[in-house]
Parts: structure tokens; C-alpha cells; sequence
């Protein structure tokens, strides 16, 4: 266990200290004089079994806390019963997933105990903050379907009660300047992709929509002759649906179409097996392969991408789909989850059949992509934009 120790009123606890749940507690951590404890980002299920009594052994008796912030792995639940000292502070559990609709691949596998656990977080929590509505709403609207487990007598009206105490707030991005990487062809538009607020959309931005061009089209630069960059950032996970990626592109490659991938992300001890099948059929087009263990390297592969791709069954916000935005990456996603709640119509797709027709015309048309300026407001996301809402939350009133 590590401690980032504070004279503040506000004790953060993540146990399961990497990804997205540290770099929230960093940016929460830094030029304050809060206190960080937290555990190592492996042997999730154990975190979230036991991190509760691991805590309330470790944490000082002795203190002057007044707000407690922590993410949905913690059993906050436990935590309080164990210490009754916490119980009094005004107590914050934030959701970057939930447990009640992640996907299985056979539903006998599900885990009761993981979604009761958030529950019972949600009802000993003042507030309950998720990174997305998407998120907020297929929790608690799963609640009585999840519960329908339990033999009679079931609990009752946990729909209202963790609703009325729940909130939106989008997860924050401290994203760097890219501009030094970036192709000319992205710095020329970069402009719009930094704009601090939406603007109407005129009939140059509505012609430069790769849904909305004609068959014809600019004459192409030297740089947009090159073949389609497709990126793939995601975790090496079933839940992330790697066959309809590695399904496209085999489609693609069998109709002679030129394009490059990097399939990037977290690779994990056990993998789906068609990351290997695949490698080897998509040889010639594969330009990196695997974690990027430097940010700054990472960055910059997504800066030389033209599209960035999720192919995803389970997603609740998408951080690596919004850096790949910020580095000037067009975005294929599907209608689904929370991308509606981010990304327009003109950037999501309904079916495998409809995804792969995109990509085929972006492979004949690279510069489709490529002069396109993405319509994404990104500073709804950013840290400075989000920081205010932050720091009013994690204000010392409300609590219990």
C-alpha cells in the first residue's frame, strides 16, 4: 500500500491504483494537500473483495478527515461498518464502471456478489457520481432485473434510492500539447479540435463529412496518398469484441485494400486467442502491435493514426478514444453504449456490415479522413473545465 500523505480534510482511496482510477486520483492529488492511499492495479476481483479490511487496518485511527472520495471498487460499505470513525465523513463513490451489465462470455460466470457490493456502496455513499449518464442509467435501471436473483422477500425501491443521490461528472482529461507530432495535414485543422465551445456548422464543415462527400473530393497532397492508419487502443479483452475488429480487417485485406493498424492496449496473462490468429494474417499491415509502456510514445502513434477504432460491447466512457480525438484522429464507433452521450451520428456504426463499408470507402479515400475537422467539443472533458465541479464536490459539507 501506498500513501501520498496531506494535513487536508479529504482522504482519497483507490484500490485499484492504475489506468483511468489513477490518473483521476492524480489529477484530484496534485497541488492539494489531500491524502492518496492506494493499492496496486492487479488481482482485480481480489481488490475488490478485500481492499475494505486491508484499509481499515491501515488507514490512521487518528485523524481530521471530513471527506471521503473513492472509486466503485472499493466495498465502502464494509469500510464504515469496520470503521465507524469514516462512517461520519461525507462519503463519495465514484463509478468508472459497473458491475450489473458487464458483459459476460457465458452468463453463468457473472459474479453476484461484484454488483451487490456496488449496491450496498451506493446506499452508505451521500453522493454517488458516475463518468457518464450512459453509465448512471444502466445501473440503476438494472437494479430490479440484477436483484430478481434473490429468492423472496427482495429488497425494495433501491431504484429511487441511489438515483436521487447520484450525479454526472465526466471523467477528466489532462491531455498534453501534440502539436509537435502532428502531420501538417492535422495541424492545419487543428483550430477547431482545440475550440473551447461548439460552433454552427457551415457548408464547408457539412462538405467536409465523410458521410455527407460526393465521389469526388479535393485533389490529394502528398501525405494523403498514403494508406488509412486504423489504430486500436483498447484493452486486450473480450468485453472490447477484438473479433469484429480482427473480422473488418481480414475483410478489408481479402479485398485488396490497402491500409496500416496498430492494435495497442493493455495486454493481460490470458488473452482471446485471436489476437495470435490474427497477428500472422495481417502481417504486412501491421505497423505496432501491443502496450506502449510510454505515454509520450503512445501519443504520438495516435498522432501518425488517421482513424481511431472501437469495436467495443462494454464501455462506459472511452479515455483512449478521446485522446486519440485530441491527437486528430477520426472516430469510428458503435451507436451504442455511451459513445451517443460523445460522439455524433456521422462518426458511430450500427453493424459489423455497416462498419466494414466505412472502412472500405476510407480505405479508396484516405483524404476523406484526413481533411475532415472532427466535430467533438473536447473541453467538456478536459481537467479545466472539470476541476471547479471537482473541488465543489469534494467540498466538507454533506455529510452523515
Amino acid at each position: 500500500m501506498q500513501e501520498v500523505a496531506g494535513s487536508g480534510p479529504v482522504l482519497l482511496l483507490e484500490p485499484f491504483y492504475g489506468g483511468s482510477h489513477k490518473q483521476l486520483m492524480d489529477l484530484l492529488v496534485q497541488d492539494s494537500d489531500w491524502t492518496l492511499w492506494t493499492l496496486p492495479s492487479h488481482k482485480w476481483h481480489w481488490r475488490a473483495r478485500t481492499s475494505a479490511l486491508v484499509y481499515s487496518q491501515t488507514l490512521p485511527r487518528d485523524h481530521q478527515y471530513r471527506v471521503l472520495f473513492c472509486s466503485s471498487v472499493l466495498n465502502l460499505c464494509e469500510l464504515v461498518a469496520l470503521r465507524p470513525d469514516l462512517a461520519r465523513l461525507k462519503k463519495i463513490l465514484y463509478f468508472h464502471e459497473n458491475q450489473l451489465v458487464y458483459p459476460r462470455q457465458k452468463p453463468q460466470h457473472r459474479d453476484f456478489q461484484y454488483g451487490y457490493n456496488q449496491i450496498l456502496s451506493c446506499l452508505v455513499a451521500d453522493e454517488v457520481v458516475f463518468n457518464s449518464q450512459f453509465n448512471l442509467d444502466s445501473f440503476v435501471g438494472s437494479l430490479r432485473s440484477f436483484l430478481k436473483q434473490i429468492p423472496d422477500p427482495r429488497p425494495q425501491d433501491l431504484e429511487y434510492r441511489i438515483r436521487s443521490k447520484s450525479r454526472v461528472l465526466f471523467f477528466p482529461l489532462d491531455l498534453p500539447q501534440v502539436e509537435p507530432f502532428l502531420p501538417e495535414h492535422k495541424r492545419q485543422r487543428r483550430p477547431r479540435v482545440q475550440d473551447q465551445s461548439p460552433r454552427p456548422e457551415t457548408r464547408s464543415d457539412a462538405q467536409s463529412e465523410p458521410g455527407l462527400d460526393s465521389d469526388g473530393g479535393p485533389e490529394c497532397a502528398p501525405d494523403q496518398v498514403q494508406p488509412l492508419h486504423i489504430v486500436w487502443p483498447h484493452r486486450w479483452e473480450h468485453d472490447k469484441n477484438p473479433a469484429l475488429l480482427f473480422w473488418v480487417l481480414l475483410r478489408l485485406k481479402d479485398r485488396g485494400l490497402d491500409f496500416r493498424v496498430s492494435v495497442l492496449g493493455e495486454r493481460f496473462s490470458e488473452e482471446p486467442e485471436v489476437f495470435a490468429e490474427s497477428r500472422d494474417l495481417l502481417e504486412n499491415h501491421i505497423l505496432h502491435w501491443g502496450f506502449l509502456e510510454s505515454k509520450d510514445q503512445f501519443y504520438k502513434v495516435l498522432t501518425e493514426s488517421d482513424l481511431v477504432l472501437s469495436t467495443a460491447k462494454h464501455e462506459f466512457y472511452g479515455v483512449s478514444m478521446l485522446e486519440a480525438v485530441h491527437c486528430g484522429c477520426f472516430p469510428l464507433v458503435p451507436d451504442a453504449l455511451v459513445y451517443p452521450e460523445i460522439f455524433p451520428d456521422q462518426y458511430r456504426y450500427r453493424t459489423p456490415d455497416q462498419l466494414c463499408k466505412k472502412l472500405m470507402r476510407f480505405c479508396k479515400r484516405p483524404d476523406l479522413v484526413r481533411t475532415h475537422t472532427v466535430q467533438v467539443d473536447m473541453s467538456r472533458f478536459s481537467w479545466t473545465t472539470l476541476k471547479p465541479q471537482f473541488l465543489d464536490l469534494l467540498s466538507q459539507t454533506g455529510g452523515t
